[in-house]
């Protein structure tokens, strides 16, 4: 999905990094992340952004081989975050004459990041609306606070209808590597940026009054067809609807018969005619990867063992990741084991009871050690209920 050509006169001179194992210290990538970056060519030298230290000296050819020897100067900075902002001060270095352009949280965290040379003297303090010049080119900025950190802003290019879009519509995955669009941003969004909905709708509002004909995420491909699809796609995220009717069966089992039971669940919901049902396994899939399905389907079954008077370590973190991420706006069922004295159901409760907008089915069932005959029948009950 490899497309970095964006015009005659901006370049991408942004960096795939393909031997980083964990993005932001918690995510797996298997396929890398890229860490974009922009040049804009015109009667002045604009860059957007910078990129992680981890792609210094890669990035730095990139531009020079843009720049043909010309200087920049001016650079944008939408977000502060260090797999963006990490090389502002070895640029600020290198063109000492450049202008900073950002917004007055934007200086305030660079101050804490750097020490910048007579920054005062070269920053560029813009707000919402504001707008500057290069010749043809010309850059709106609009304030996208909390999608994801407060300094975040997104620019509008008018002269080419570009939106440079900040980490927003941005995913997991080099741009070397050749894969869907939708399951890796899903799971970035989801899990960077998704507790931020409501603020993810005042940009999208925003947007709307805008001709995009290009979005420059600072991570992932550059789009440039088919805009509505991704649009629609963060519209549905950040409401917080199910993208898919279906249930997402989580489960969290010890010795294995919760994992049976859950199972079992999924061929009794498929029989009561759920239109898709998807399980995981919580202690050995990626806790991410479930939070990402959470999200996606309009329903949830819950399974867990009881552990400690309360419930097995896997599923009180994955209901401690969703509220987190403010998960709302769901049914779900919920299965708890125990042998002497199941405590799952009333800890996932509890858990589930601070999250917004949840319906938790009135059949509640509950196994002692191993499913029998008379759990079946609850389990009929339960997805009777849950399907309604």
């Amino acid at each position: 999905m490899k497309n970095t050509e964006i015009s005659e006169y901006v370049k991408y001179i942004g960096v795939d990094d393909k031997t980083i194992d964990l993005f932001e210290s918690q995510y797996v990538v298997p396929n890398g992340i890229s860490y974009n970056s922009y040049l804009i060519k015109d009667d002045k030298n604009i860059v957007m952004d910078t990129v992680d230290k981890r792609a210094t000296t890669e990035w730095i050819k990139n531009l020079k081989e843009a720049l043909n020897g010309q200087k920049v100067d001016y650079l944008v900075v939408l977000h502060m975050e260090p797999d963006h902002a990490s090389n502002i001060g070895n640029l600020a270095n290198m063109y000492p004459e450049m202008k900073i352009v950002g917004n007055i949280q934007t200086f305030t965290y660079m101050k804490q990041f750097f020490d910048i040379p007579n920054l005062e003297e070269r920053k560029v303090v813009v707000k919402e609306g504001d707008t500057l010049s290069f010749g043809k080119h010309e850059l709106k900025f609009i304030m996208a606070p909390m999608v994801h950190w407060p300094e975040v802003m997104v620019a509008y290019e008018s002269y080419e209808k570009i939106l440079f879009s900040a980490d927003g519509f941005g995913k997991f995955g080099a741009l070397d590597t050749e894969e869907d669009w939708t399951c890796e941003a899903r799971r970035y969004y989801f899990n960077i940026v998704g507790k931020y909905g409501a603020q993810v709708q005042a940009l999208l509002k925003k947007a709307q009054t805008l001709d995009i004909k290009t979005i420059c995420p600072l991570h992932g491909p550059i789009l440039k067809e088919n805009l509505e699809y991704y649009i629609n796609k963060y519209d549905i995220w950040s409401s917080y609807k199910p993208e898919d009717d279906g249930v997402f069966i989580a489960f969290a089992s010890i010795h294995g018969n919760t994992a049976e039971a859950a199972r079992e669940m999924k061929k009794i919901l498929e029989e009561k005619g759920a239109k898709k049902v998807v399980i995981s396994d919580l202690s050995r899939e990626d806790m991410h990867e479930c939070v990402e399905d959470a999200f996606r389907y309009s329903k949830l079954l819950l399974a867990a063992s009881s552990y400690n008077m309360g419930v097995f370590t896997p599923m009180e973190q994955f209901l401690l990741h969703l509220q987190n991420k403010n998960y709302q706006n769901r049914k779900i069922g919920i299965i708890e084991n125990g042998t002497w004295a199941p405590s799952a159901g009333k800890t996932m409760k509890e858990i589930l009871s601070k999250m917004k907008d949840i319906t938790i089915c009135e059949k509640i069932v509950t196994i002692k050690s191993t499913l029998k005959e008379e759990n079946r029948m609850e389990m009929e009950t339960l997805a009777e209920e849950l399907l309604k």
